[in-house]
């Protein structure tokens, strides 16, 4: 098991003692340390990034406890593990990941994390240059990661964390302000990573057509409450994504139109434009 929550409840606290915002309530939730695309859904509010937080120890739960591996979180602090081991195995792709760059050369930022984890530069140097031409960016490895473009530095952020080489990598909105191809390389980089690896990915996104496209598993969180964790053909076909303040797949409305107004009997297990085109023309030849 790679991440286990039982009954995890956490709440936030105001000015008052009275004045407190529960954010999860008895969550139960287990993902596997390897071969998983989970998805967390659900409307603003509804408690995926404070649970995203959970999962490697940057937020501590105020009730019940959270298994990463071996490591085990309580409410108090004293007896948490190490926060540092946790963090080299669960990598955390935060939103607007660029925002952390600093240093002179894109390099240098994509060998800081590795070596701050106990990596020999050598080594670090290496796996930079690797996890560069992955992301499509090793030819700006010199340059200033001050002077590239919005997704190149994306790219550059998300580099400094795959160098360490995580079990699990978090991603909390990651093609947030991207414009659409650029969204469409990095998810594509994410997946290509996790089917030739096997690294679990838990993905938050309010884009239903990400979503559907990659996912294995979706979780739904509503008012700070689990209410669906499973297979996402099931989630769209039944009525439950509407209850959870969700938006069906553009793919998804397609297929209703074509098979109403067309005849076809096309199914769920239509994950993208591109495959929905193909059954198409095979329906015509």
């Amino acid at each position: 098991m790679g991440i286990s929550f039982k009954e995890v409840s956490h709440y936030y606290r105001g000015l008052k003692k009275k004045d407190i915002t529960i954010a999860l309530d008895k969550i139960n939730l287990d993902i596997e340390g390897k071969g998983e695309f989970v998805s967390i859904v659900g409307k603003t509010g509804s408690g995926k990034s404070t649970m995203l937080e959970h999962m490697n120890g940057l937020t501590l739960p105020s009730e019940g406890t959270v298994q990463i591996f071996d490591y085990v979180i309580t409410p108090k602090k004293k007896k948490n593990p190490k926060m540092k081991d946790i963090r080299k195995r669960v990598g955390y792709v935060f939103q607007f990941p660029e925002y952390q760059l600093f240093e002179e050369t894109v390099l240098k930022d994509i060998m800081f994390a590795p070596m701050n984890f106990g990596m020999k530069e050598a080594e670090a140097k290496k796996k930079a240059i690797e996890v560069a031409k992955l992301l499509g960016i090793q030819s700006l490895l010199n340059k200033s990661p001050f002077n590239l473009s919005g997704g190149q530095m994306r790219k550059c952020a998300i580099a400094g964390i795959l160098a360490y080489e995580p079990d699990i990598l978090l991603l909390d909105e990651p093609t947030r302000g991207l414009d659409p191809k650029a969204a469409a390389d990095i998810m594509r980089i994410f997946y290509d990573l996790h089917k030739k690896t096997g690294i679990t990915i838990v993905l938050i996104s309010h884009d239903m057509n990400i979503v559907y496209e990659y996912s294995t598993r979706i979780v739904v969180l509503n008012d700070s409450h689990l209410t669906y964790d499973g297979d996402k053909v099931e989630l769209f076909k039944s009525g439950i994504y509407k209850d959870n303040h969700l938006t069906k797949p553009d793919v998804l409305k397609l297929i209703d139109y074509l098979n109403e107004k067309m005849g076809y009997n096309i199914d769920y297990n239509t994950f993208n434009l591109q495959e929905l085109m193909e059954k198409v023309v095979k329906l015509h030849e």
